[in-house]
């Protein structure tokens, strides 16, 4: 199993090489980024500072060789050291199954891992000045908290080939009286899901996104559509509401922000008019969807920073939240260069590295991380971008790394 540890080549040599006291868990990918996540690696990681990378291969063919086994020890993995930064990878379906010949079609790794390490995952836009919005009114920041368990991606969905009658039924483990639902008479052929959360779960979600949005001094809103799923999405706003009175109201109050709940048709509406500065709490699919949305309407989904934050308030991993931009991929197997944004990446490594050093107590990495993320946005501010910031090519994918690199390297190595 791939498996193992890597430090730089020229650790020692340099007198900037930062030095790590403690490991860092790397979650290697596909396609493109993958490519990108390598060059990231060698020219402005390793060449800077001095880390034991705990390395796991997440790329597809490895996964389907360890029957997945890979995902899951790197979640174990980043249970044990606490920072992880991770590559995109892809989550197959039945052409991916067919492309590959997969010996199934694997679950997606981020969802496995999410699974395992619970928590919420905090989506932010990087704001460059000069990148046009497709809503301008968004003048600050918004930061998107998806709770990363259960729902639709721990469900149990199927297809029916004839008419029966779809039942729920719980059995409960003190052997009390089962209870049961049924959900409908299907006529005919036609499909079903049945899905879960817990309270440990939502609580843990509800803590994170209370104590982030203290962190960031902004309000918080949770939407969920709780007028339709009266039982379900009303379990979300109850723990919600219940640990906001209990535990962090005082301290809104004192910061003058807000909790509130909203449905998520409302909510919606409401950030398109709203101008920013504020935390949005929400379920796991509704997360999955509206980061996206969030994203592109900041610029790109090249520019936005995914940080899943894990209930003890120690462990995180850090990824970019975009694909593995497939099509460029196939260009460059051709030989054409390709102009691919590598600002997530690079901002998955310098979250990831931060946290660390926040941990460790390290302030100089934390200025490192702090200081790599401002060159991307001045290198982007200052016109050198790649062709989803620009509407044209002005770059491929290494020029944006390599124009002024001595000037940057100098802001690296020498931070003011």
């Amino acid at each position: 199993m791939k498996i193992h540890s890597k430090t730089p080549a020229n650790a020692g040599q340099k007198d900037f090489s930062l030095k790590m006291a403690q490991p860092v868990v790397e979650m290697d990918g596909d396609e493109m980024t993958r490519i990108i996540w390598e060059f990231i690696k060698e020219k402005l990681i390793l060449s800077n500072v001095d880390v034991e990378l705990k390395y796991y291969d997440l790329g597809l063919p490895y996964r389907d060789q360890t029957d997945d086994q890979v995902t899951i020890d790197s979640a174990l993995a980043t249970k044990k050291y606490h920072v992880a930064v991770k590559c995109a990878t892809i989550t197959p379906d039945e052409a991916r199954v067919e492309e590959f010949s997969l010996k199934k079609m694997w679950k997606s790794p981020n969802g496995t891992i999410r699974n395992i390490l619970g928590g919420t995952v905090f989506r932010e836009p990087i704001i460059c000045k000069n990148i046009p919005r497709l809503v301008p009114g968004w003048t600050q920041p918004i930061t998107i908290g998806r709770h990363a368990f259960g729902d639709q991606y721990r469900a149990t969905d199927f297809v029916v080939d004839k008419p029966g009658k779809f039942k729920i039924i719980f059995s409960p483990a003190d052997g009390s009286t089962n209870k049961e639902w049924e959900v409908y008479d299907f006529p005919a052929g036609g499909c079903g899901m049945g899905m879960y959360n817990t309270d440990e779960s939502i609580t843990g979600f509800a803590h994170s996104c209370f104590q982030y949005a203290i962190g960031k001094k902004w309000p918080l809103y949770m939407s969920t559509k709780n007028t339709i799923l009266k039982a379900y999405d009303g379990r979300f706003k109850d723990i919600f509401q219940d640990i906001f009175e209990k535990n962090y109201k005082p301290e809104f109050d004192k910061l003058k922000i807000w909790y509130e709940h909203r449905l998520i048709d409302d909510m919606v509406a409401q950030v398109l008019k709203s101008s920013g500065a504020f935390v949005w709490a929400c379920k796991n699919y509704d997360g999955d969807v509206q980061s996206d949305i969030l994203a592109q309407g900041f610029g790109s989904l090249g520019l936005m920073t995914s940080v899943l934050v894990c209930p003890d308030g120690k462990t995180i991993e850090a990824e970019a939240a975009h694909g593995t931009v497939t099509r460029h991929y196939r260009e460059h197997q051709k030989g054409r260069p390709t102009s691919t944004n590598p600002i997530a990446s690079i901002f998955a490594w310098t979250r990831g590295l931060e946290h660390r050093g926040k941990l460790d107590g390290n302030p100089d990495l934390i200025k490192f991380s702090q200081t790599l993320e401002k060159v991307c946005v001045d290198t982007v501010e200052s016109g050198i971008m790649t062709k989803d910031l620009a509407g044209c090519i002005h770059a491929s994918d290494f020029d944006f790394d390599l124009k002024d690199s001595e000037k940057r390297r100098s802001t690296l190595t020498h931070p003011s």
